[in-house]
């Protein structure tokens, strides 16, 4: 028996690295990782040991299915920052479902790829503001 220590990272595939890498940048505020070894492929962004792979689809033209082959990706994340992620999807006009599962509140939505990404806090505290 192993124990392992948590995600290394999540390999989603995708139409274009660097606009991925630079989507998550922005809006998770995600850092460039192993750029200097890797460049673009596959191309990685990340925070402390947790990290997301794009790499490119073998044909650009081929619609990705939406969340296949990863169901999701879910970032964990306080309640002062889910506020600010609903307020800053509103702003892009990223839509985006609310989901509450009576520990933790989630916010839903899809990435440039059609990739389903949930942001989770588990502070439920002050959560009849939102």
């Amino acid at each position: 028996m192993f124990k392992v220590q948590g995600i290394d990272h999540i390999g989603l595939a995708v139409r274009d690295v660097q606009k991925s890498v630079e989507w998550y940048r922005e809006l998770f505020g995600l850092e460039r990782l192993y750029e200097d070894v890797w460049g673009n492929f596959p191309g990685v962004v990340g925070i402390g040991e947790t990290s997301v792979a794009f790499f490119p689809t073998d044909d650009p033209d081929v619609p990705l299915p939406p969340g296949l082959p990863i169901h999701h990706l879910a970032f964990r994340v306080d309640r002062a920052n889910f506020k600010a992620a609903h307020k800053t999807l509103q702003q892009k006009g990223i839509e985006f479902e609310f989901q509450d599962h009576k520990i933790v509140h989630s916010i839903y939505f899809y990435d440039l790829d059609g990739h389903l990404i949930e942001l989770s806090t588990y502070d439920l505290s002050d959560s009849n503001k939102d």
